[in-house]
């Protein structure tokens, strides 16, 4: 007739997984074979061990190890003097039996949806129309007192499939920073930081025009004569300016211990368009 919301407990169990305690508290209610109703009111402590790996995919799971069920309190509005037989009779034949059938199941559904949310670490991401990342297990799952460790390997691959070649790092990951309450912390490695932005490199490339350099004075020949006069020599005056930025080389991430550095090397093309003629190169700068 009631049932309680459970309290839970978790806790990291060092070298295999998650230590699982619940406290449920529930009423059972029914016909007293003395006649009239008759209520049970018991809280029962679950304790439950898993195992943390990893399967043929390369993908974290949880496995249930042992369940185990405790009474902690029964109560009854059963008479005193009926009570220590039949309650005795009614513990050791029916909730001893009962109560892990009725609650260890909900330990290994539990699972099964954090399964199910590690399922999803392996798929493919979309890096933009650029290519695709994808995550899997190098080693087994680490598991210590404070903290599940996951050492990934990374897959990049290009637009048309091929896979990018990441240098090997060879990084301890001991000490790790400071570890924040319930924060997770993510530690990439410059060498992957910079492939990724190489698969991203043609997302870099953009023409600038007027209508993109909003509040800036018009972008056309008149401008920049006067930062070169020789272009004012050559083309006629205020001719529009389109900019064709492309870059030039793969991008390059420098991480230090106080600082990350990320460089983009890029040309920037000047164009001019003449109403009766061809697009004409102006210059190149190398940003």
């Amino acid at each position: 007739t009631d049932v309680r919301p459970p309290v839970i407990s978790l806790a990291l169990s060092p070298g295999s997984g998650l230590f699982v305690a619940v406290l449920v508290q529930m009423t059972i209610a029914g016909k007293s074979f003395i006649g009239g109703n008759m209520e049970i009111a018991l809280a029962a402590n679950l304790t439950a061990s898993s195992r943390l790996g990893q399967d043929a995919a390369g993908i974290p799971r949880f496995s249930a190890r042992n369940c185990h069920i405790a009474l902690v309190s029964v109560k009854t509005n059963l008479p005193r003097s009926v009570l220590p037989k039949v309650m005795s009779k009614f513990l050791d034949s029916t909730l001893q039996k009962v109560l892990p059938g009725l609650l260890c199941p909900a330990v290994d559904a539990v699972l099964n949806l954090v399964n199910a949310k590690f399922a999803t670490m392996t798929a493919e991401i979309p890096l933009g129309t650029a290519g695709t990342l994808q995550y899997i297990l190098l080693n087994p799952p680490m598991t210590n007192e404070t903290f599940i460790e996951l050492d990934l390997k990374t897959i990049l691959h290009q637009e048309e499939g091929k896979e990018v070649e990441l240098p090997r790092d060879q990084l301890s990951l001991s000490p790790l920073p400071p570890k924040r309450d319930a924060a997770t912390q993510f530690i990439l490695s410059a060498n992957f930081l910079s492939a990724e932005l190489s698969v991203l490199q043609a997302s870099f490339n953009l023409n600038i025009s007027n209508n993109m350099v909003l509040g800036l004075l018009p972008l056309v020949t008149t401008m920049l004569g006067a930062l070169i006069p020789e272009i004012s020599r050559v083309v006629p005056p205020s001719q529009p300016v389109v900019t064709e930025m492309r870059e030039a080389k793969a991008p390059v991430v420098t991480i230090t211990q106080d600082k990350s550095f990320v460089q983009l090397f890029s040309t920037a093309e000047f164009w001019t368009s003449p109403s009766d003629s061809a697009p004409e190169s102006l210059f190149i700068l190398d940003v």
